[in-house]
This record gives C-alpha cells, structure tokens and sequence, in this order.
C-alpha cells in the first residue's frame, strides 16, 4: 500500500479531480473513494460528489493487485486481430470467460494471464481487459482492451451502441417472420441457473432475421443484439417459443440428433479503435461442429451468400 498527497489547484468535486490528476477514468476514481483510500485534509472521504475547496490537501493511497496464479493451460484459442490495444479472439465452446468458486477448469482469463495481458486497476483490482462477455457454449468473437484506457473507451461504446454484434443461431422451429423482442431480463425467480422475462428486469432488445428454413423444421436465423444481457439471445427466444438446438436450459427437446452444445455464434463484432478512430469489423469462423450440422440442412452456396459479412448486418427490422 503506497500513500501519496497533492495539492488541490481548483474547486470542484473529488471524483473529477481524482480522475483528472491521476490520469485515470472517472470510474476507477470512484471506486478507491468508495474504497476509502481518499482522504481531504486528513479526513477519509466516501462520498464522490464531495467538493473539494482549491488549496485543500488531496491524499490516495493504492492496494497492491492481488494476482491471479496461472493454471495449466492445454488449449489455445484462435486469435482474429491483434494489436498493441486490443485483442479479438474466437471463443470456443465449453470455455468459461471468467473465474469463479464453482469453475474448477482453466478460463479465458486463465489464458490471458498465461499471455502476459493483465490490467491492474489503481483500486487493487486485477482486470482482465474482457469487455463483454460469452455464455460458457456460446462460441465466437470476444473484444478484449489491453489498458485500462481502451477499456473504459470500448465499454462506452457498448453503452452509446457504436460497437455491437451479430449472431447466428440454429433454432427448433421457423420463425413466422422477422421481429424485435423488446422485453426486460432478469433472474427467474423458480430457477437460478435460468433468466427470464420479468417486470422489473433490466430492459433488453433482440432483433431476430430469418435467412435458411429447412424442410425438417430447422431455421438458420441472425441476431442482432441491442442490449447485452445475460442468456438475452435464449430469452428472448424462448418467449417466441423457439429454442436454439442444444439449448435444453431453455426448452429445446428432440430425438432427432444427439446435439452436444447451444449452436450460437457470435460472428461478426463491429467498433471503433479507441485509439486509430478507424471504423473496425471482425468475422469469426464458425467451429467445424456448427459448420457441418449446417451442411446436413442447408445447401452451402446459400449458407455462405446468407451469412456474408458484407450484407448480413442489413436488413433488420428495428434497426
């Protein structure tokens, strides 16, 4: 634990001058205030609003980051697009993004590590750079910042919707059109492993468009998301009583195939370098599971000029 003081040139609120002087986001300030590692004129402060009076003597104190000790790591994890920034990788299935008490495997952070990509934030937290995150058999693109200044740019984007994704997904039954759910998430209240669509959830939108049907009833649909909430794609599809193959959490039931995982994909990210300002998109491959239960269903030619990258963003309604 270092402890450092400063002197207070201006007037104004603490959060903001915190953030201003140790060249950080307006969030880490927050949170070593909130972590009570500020003080103003000896005594600790709390409160991010507290105004500060110029000449007022400003102290912080840092915790080290407690690091995470690398696991064995058998696997590796294909990599789209790197530079010194940021990092897009194609998440396979079966790999949880995050550590947990009850994941006792190797995660995608278990992986950073391994790679030397780890972000210490002044509050003693150690992040991983990972901007959003992909359910455990969801497979596809990942964003992950490199600095603490990308992340916080690339998580405003998320926020303001200049950066976003889209889906596919194999799907039990056609849709009857092309449609917007628009409808909140949160914890079914029966079911803690599921979510649901509740009153007081957090608000949630997905765009569904039709592009292949089979003769058998299985539908290749894209998603677009315009929130990101957690299980939203399969939520939201369930209230449409339609169910991504695979996904028996959420209903899909069949003795057709032996289907070892939720067929959803997040195939094409798109953002903008928080550095370049360069307008950026990532396509990512589908595994060769998806690809040839596909194959079974669908004639090729149509599957690739369906999921062009060039063309699959248009075309949503809602949008």
């Amino acid at each position: 634990m270092s402890s450092k003081q400063f002197i207070a040139l201006t007037a104004g609120r603490i959060d903001k001058i915190l953030s201003q002087k140790l060249d950080v986001s307006r969030n880490q300030a927050e949170k070593l205030i909130k972590d009570g590692l500020v003080s103003v004129n000896g005594k600790t402060i709390t409160k991010t609003s507290f105004k500060v009076s110029k000449d007022d003597e400003v102290g912080y104190e840092f915790k080290e980051a407690e690091k995470r000790e690398a696991v064995e790591i058998d696997f590796d994890v294909e990599i789209l697009y790197e530079d010194e920034y940021l990092l897009v990788v194609n998440k396979p299935s079966g790999l949880v993004v995050h550590p947990a008490p009850s994941v006792k495997e190797a995660t995608l952070v278990d992986w950073l590590v391994k790679k030397g990509i780890s972000l210490s934030t002044i509050s003693g937290e150690e992040r991983h750079g990972i901007v959003h995150r992909i359910d455990k058999g969801t497979t596809g693109a990942l964003v992950i910042a490199k600095d603490n200044k990308v992340h916080e740019a690339l998580s405003e984007q998320l926020q303001d919707k200049s950066m976003g994704r889209y889906y596919l997904a194999l799907i039990d039954h056609p849709l009857k059109e092309d449609v917007v759910v628009d409808k909140p998430i949160g914890r079914n209240p029966k079911n803690r492993l599921k979510m649901d669509v509740v009153p007081h959830g957090k608000p949630a939108k997905t765009a569904f468009k039709k592009l292949l049907t089979s003769a058998y009833g299985v539908e290749l649909i894209a998603a677009k998301l315009f929130t990101g909430r957690t299980h939203q794609i399969r939520v939201h599809l369930n209230t449409l009583g339609r169910h991504i193959l695979g996904d028996d959490l959420y209903g899909f039931k069949t003795k057709r195939d032996k289907i070892p995982r939720v067929y959803l994909h997040a195939y094409l990210l798109y953002l903008v370098h928080p550095v370049t300002g360069e307008k950026m998109e990532f396509t990512a491959p589908l595994f060769d599971d998806m690809k040839t239960y596909m194959a079974k269903y669908f004639d090729q030619g149509e599957i690739n000029e369906k999921i062009n990258p060039l063309t699959l963003g248009s075309g949503f309604i809602g949008s």
